[in-house]
């Protein structure tokens, strides 16, 4: 079992205290890959809370809220009191709506997400998307009753720009805003992150392992287009392989003088980002959890940080992060024509 210690941290103002380091719950349930046996997923979730993991974070639209009810089942006999529990509400297939925040819908989505945990209260509850039709001080105003009414002890929100962030932190203190976050994608760097520190606010980042590739990459460079499960996404077009193969073998070069693998490389670069920072990468396997952990122990000096920034660098990681970017609704690569309005759905909405 893993050696190093998996500190502790406050996450945002308001005294939420959880592991530096969580676990992301997304593919313990059918989306990449069929998961392993629940006993065994159930297992995992087990260990990470006794080396320390202890920041579990799920949604309710996660293979269509069975997610949910894995880490229910997981949570018995003693579990509970160990962990802490973030969930998401926000968006829905039912009626033609995708992305809902109004007053009801919280309400209804928080009530299923505590009977699908079989918990008392969540712990940290975020609006996984933001919905433009019903204003966010609409939304937080219904959440901070549920805080009030006991059923929720924090509040998040999920790829909120800087100006909502600003808007739903008046209504009621924010606790985290979680974004993607990795050497692969940078651009919350330029407003939502300084947004989050003026205000007090924790950062979970999300996929710091690049969708994947900074853990994966091997098997890219070695066959760039089998069976890898972000082809879809812009930044993984054909045109752009060969300069994503040549960052990940420098990558690699660094990692050899530091004596760590390129995922623990990867995730140490996040959580150099500051004592704030809390990441959550995801995992079906014990080993791979044990090598996230190991991250942990991997120290880089500010020339090492400024080396990998620069390998990173916009020149080689190329478009968006998703196949329609928020700014402009366009992008500046082509997916593939079969697949982008499914891989849209589901990388938009599954985080």
């Amino acid at each position: 079992m893993a050696s190093v210690k998996v500190m502790r941290m406050k996450l945002g103002s308001e005294g939420l205290d959880v592991s530096a380091q969580g676990l992301g719950c997304m593919s313990l349930t059918p989306y990449y890959d069929q998961p392993k046996p629940e006993p065994d997923r159930i297992a995992l979730i087990h260990v990470a809370a006794d080396l320390g993991v202890t920041y579990l974070d799920t949604s309710d639209i996660y293979d269509n809220h069975t997610n949910e009810m894995l880490i229910g089942k997981a949570l018995k006999g003693g579990v509970r009191q160990k962990v802490e529990v973030a969930t998401k509400f926000g968006v829905s297939f039912e009626n033609g709506r995708e992305v809902q925040g109004d007053p009801a819908y919280v309400r209804a989505a928080c009530e299923a997400s505590l009977k699908r945990l079989d918990i008392d209260c969540i712990d940290l509850y975020y609006q996984h998307r933001i919905d433009p039709r019903v204003p966010i001080e609409v939304t937080m105003g219904e959440l901070k009753k549920l805080i009030e009414e006991g059923k929720i002890k924090y509040i998040g929100l999920c790829e909120a720009s800087a100006s909502t962030i600003r808007k739903a932190h008046a209504v009621h203190p924010i606790t985290a805003v979680q974004l993607e976050w990795s050497l692969w994608a940078r651009d919350g760097e330029a407003e939502i992150i300084p947004t989050c520190r003026e205000l007090g606010i924790g950062i979970v980042a999300y996929s710091p392992l690049g969708r994947g590739f900074l853990s994966a990459g091997s098997k890219f460079s070695e066959n760039p287009y089998e069976d890898y499960s972000v082809l879809s996404l812009p930044r993984f077009q054909p045109e752009n392989s060969p300069d994503l193969v040549t960052a990940f073998k420098r990558v690699s070069r660094i990692t050899q003088a530091k004596g760590c693998t390129p995922l623990q490389l990867a995730l140490a670069w996040v959580h150099h980002q500051g004592n704030d920072v809390c990441l959550i990468p995801g995992t079906t396997q014990i080993e791979n959890l044990i090598e996230n952990i190991g991250a942990l122990s991997v120290k880089l000096t500010p020339e090492e940080m400024v080396k990998l920034e620069s390998i990173a660098s916009a020149d080689n990681v190329k478009c968006s992060r998703y196949i329609s970017s928020r700014a402009t609704g366009e992008s500046s690569c082509t997916p593939p024509p079969s697949s982008w309005k499914a891989a849209l759905k589901r990388i938009f909405f599954y985080g």
